[in-house]
């Protein structure tokens, strides 16, 4: 039993079938050196082996190996059971030695079934959620994903990202800068030379009806008006609205729903995060215009949350402004970024791939998926710099372009050189309407897309003041 643990195959070739025993040493050795490489390959280019295990064709092969591995260990474990010639054995004896193959059986085929189980799920859940998408190369040495929390409830017309965010990664270090836009962010002229452009040459200005978080539901409802081929108008035009409030080409653009992000994170096993304020389940007012009941709290203090408390504190709206509610969803990715353990991950890895398919659209490709894995496990080492363009800094529904833009610019370039980012902490000169010269006023809740403003909130950019992540 103790050689077959430690070298299946060897049993048999001292006791046993030699040529069979001498079969299961060669590929016990075989695969003891194919691990070896790649360790050494995760060693010297881990975003090789990280592509390399996100392919097809590697996974399926890995899962008819595991299976075939288990079958075969288990095999032997029997077949060294038979060469003890354990028949004049007293039936304790017998009895103990039965039960330690059973048990050696469940403890080296066990993990091999679980494991094949884990790599055929991830293989269709690349297929589903990766497959058929374009790689792009980086702009100035960076990646910018565009990265959406849209919520396409039953009560909702359409899906609308209500989380808007940006993630600038270094190409060679992963070095971030997350940037995030109000949802009720206005007036945005786009590039020139733009599907958009030539869609909306005045740009998206229309007041209170063209936010930048509808323009996402526009793009779905003209469809016929976007260029033959195009998958998700949605995402292509609020990936071109970012470039045109930030300056920056964005590469790819991460979609996920609120619905389903919910049961992601119980296929986590949950989160934890320390509350700084009493946060609402329920609240905020309905399609009739009526109040929506407050059906519990989210109380201050160290708080492990489940799915359904981790989705309402992302997006309770009921006595929080925006940079608020933004800063507690930063929160919540701070949280999933930096606590999903190896081990929760393996043993969870099926119900994850399982609802990734109906949580997360987007166009990253899989042939990029292992440097960007690289990138992610990079970024996670390090601290993540974020900048919100709420109130103080700007105001979403009248502002100065070259603000954001200038902003983006010297957040990087702090980034890049491991200082503070020089963020402005005082309102931003205002823009003013067109021939005017007078502020234009919040924007008021008009079918839904804008909550009441409270543009001298003073957690608009400091997350520590609202949540950390535990």
């Amino acid at each position: 039993m103790v050689l077959t643990l430690i070298a299946p195959g060897s049993a048999q070739y001292v006791a046993g079938n030699r040529p069979g025993g001498r079969l299961a040493l060669r590929i016990w050795l075989s695969t003891l050196l194919v691990l070896a490489a790649l360790g050494l390959l995760a060693l010297l280019r881990r975003s090789w082996l990280l592509s390399l295990v996100s392919s097809g064709w590697f996974l399926t092969l890995l899962a008819v190996f595991l299976v075939v591995g288990a079958a075969g260990w288990a095999l032997l474990f029997l077949d060294a059971a038979r060469l003890g010639r354990l028949r004049g054995a007293p039936p304790k004896t017998r009895a103990g030695v039965a039960g330690l193959t059973a048990v050696l059986m469940l403890l080296t085929a066990g993990p091999m079934l679980l494991a094949s189980g884990n790599v055929l799920a991830g293989r269709d859940a690349i297929s589903a959620v990766f497959g058929g998408n374009i790689s792009r190369p980086p702009s100035d040495g960076r990646y910018n994903v565009l990265l959406l929390g849209g919520d396409s409830g039953a009560s909702r017309a359409g899906t609308r990202p209500d989380t808007i965010m940006l993630a600038s990664v270094n190409a060679d270090n992963g070095r971030s800068v997350m940037f995030g836009f109000a949802r009720e962010t206005e007036n945005i002229k786009f590039r020139p030379g733009s599907t958009m452009a030539t869609l909306m040459p005045e740009g998206w200005d229309c007041g209170d009806q063209c936010l930048l978080n509808g323009l996402y539901t526009w793009a779905m409802e003209h469809r016929d008006r976007f260029p033959p081929g195009t998958k998700d108008p949605g995402a292509l035009a609020t990936k071109e609205a970012v470039e045109a409030l930030s300056g920056l080409d964005v590469h790819y653009y991460v979609l996920v729903d609120l619905r389903g992000f919910q049961r992601l994170v119980d296929a986590l096993g949950g989160i934890d995060v320390v509350v700084k304020k009493r946060t609402p389940i329920g609240g905020g007012t309905n399609e009739r215009g009526g109040k929506n009941p407050i059906t519990g709290w989210i109380e201050p203090g160290d708080q492990h949350l489940d799915g359904y408390h981790a989705l309402w504190y992302a997006r309770s709206r009921e006595g929080s402004s925006n940079p608020e509610r933004m800063a507690r969803q930063r929160c919540v990715l701070t949280a999933i970024l930096h606590q999903v353990s190896p081990q929760n991950a393996i043993v969870n890895f099926q119900k994850v791939a399982a609802v990734s398919g109906s949580v997360v659209q987007t166009d990253l490709p899989a042939s990029d998926l292992g440097g960007f894995a690289d990138l992610a496990l990079q970024a996670r080492s390090g601290r993540i710099k974020s900048v919100n363009f709420v109130p103080p800094l700007i105001k979403p529904w009248d502002y100065d372009p070259q603000v954001v833009k200038d902003t983006v610019r010297t957040t990087i370039e702090a980034s890049e050189s491991d200082e503070s980012a020089p963020v402005r902490r005082t309102p931003a000169p205002a823009r003013t309407t067109s021939g005017t010269g007078t502020k234009k006023p919040a924007p008021k809740a008009t079918g839904g897309t804008a909550g009441p403003q409270q543009p001298d909130d003073p957690t608009a950019g400091d997350l520590s003041d609202v949540c950390t992540a535990g």
